[in-house]
């Protein structure tokens, strides 16, 4: 697999977006994100998803000239209008201004309605984590995850995220509702790898590990079974109503992934706890979760975002990993 440095890949990002008449500093931002996320080993949400967003603006989803604008506020919370506009540039957005809200009232929260996908959502609670903040933002998505006991997909994966500071490693969860998000499984799929535990079910409902058949077949299965299925129905209801913006349900009738709703909450921990607290409490915990008995003892236990910075440093240096046919699709944009 070639290996692309970091600053082609945003380069090449920022060019094809230019190109499609983005103005140049949201086309900067946009490109350093997706980049980002591919640099810290999400691929699946940023170079193998990068020739989909070209595809949405192509098709008219995303407006490239569009920007987000605030409908209405009241106190820490504020309601905003996506315009349809790059759903990562608007995703931003939105939490540095939760983040703003944070830092003036102790906490701030943005509902989004009427944007694109958010690409990796973790990006957002790491924006937060850095800013002292503790971030928690999640989104809908089109059907693609059967409610618990059903057959069709009526319910979104629906990511959530939820981030601590924690120095330059913060704690950051950033988790579909799905054991496997469909960009985890594209990327197991185009590597020829199968799942590490059953994702879904196949055309004959067995659960599997082969991610294709799971595609195949539209059965996901969601985290924690009944739980997950539970917890996907109220966030996308939760994202709705906050954000006066289309359900799950809104997003399926308009026939593909597009006038998402979504929620970006921030806590200023500096403020409220004061950064000793922060480190006395989140080290403490830290240690003791690392000090944990290893079933695979070549594998220590983590926690979640405890190998992004590695990741990060590697790709840096050595380059990004990109799937020779991506790359190809990428190039001729």
């Amino acid at each position: 697999m070639p290996r692309i440095a970091y600053t082609e890949l945003l380069e090449t990002f920022q060019r094809i977006l230019v190109g499609r008449g983005c103005p140049v500093e949201r086309a900067a931002l946009s490109a350093r994100l997706m980049a980002e996320t591919s640099a810290d080993g999400v691929y699946s949400h940023g170079v193998n998803r990068f020739p989909r967003v070209v595809e949405y603006i192509d098709k008219g989803y995303i407006d490239l000239a569009a920007e987000p604008v605030k409908v209405e506020g009241m106190g820490a919370f504020e309601r905003w209008d996506g315009r349809r506009g790059l759903g990562n540039t608007n995703a931003h957005a939105a939490m540095a201004r939760a983040i703003e809200l944070a830092q003036q009232n102790g906490l701030g929260a943005v509902a989004l309605a009427n944007t694109n996908h958010w690409l990796r959502g973790g990006s957002y609670g790491w924006q937060a984590a850095e800013a002292g903040c503790v971030g928690l933002c999640w989104t809908n998505t089109m059907p693609n995850m059967p409610a618990w006991g059903g057959r069709d997909p009526r319910l979104g994966n629906n990511p959530l995220v939820i981030a601590v500071p924690n120095g330059a490693a913060p704690v950051v969860v950033d988790a579909a509702l799905a054991q496997f998000s469909y960009g985890r499984m594209e990327t197991a799929a185009l590597n020829g790898e199968s799942l590490p535990v059953p994702g879904g079910f196949d055309a004959e409902g067995r659960l599997s590990t082969d991610p294709a058949a799971i595609t195949a077949s539209g059965r996901v299965l969601p985290i924690g079974y009944w739980k997950g299925s539970a917890l996907s129905l109220v966030l996308d209801l939760v994202a709705a109503v906050l954000s006066g913006g289309l359900t799950t349900k809104g997003v399926g009738d308009l026939g593909d992934e597009y006038g998402l709703s979504q929620v970006f909450i921030a806590f200023d921990a500096k403020k409220i706890a004061g950064e000793a607290l922060i480190e006395r409490v989140v080290g403490e915990m830290l240690a003791y979760v690392a000090d944990s008995k290893p079933v695979d003892s070549t594998r220590p236990v983590r926690y979640p975002g405890a190998r992004v910075l590695e990741c990060r440093a590697e790709h840096l240096a050595n380059g990004i990993p990109v799937d020779a046919t991506v790359w190809a699709k990428i190039q001729a944009l």
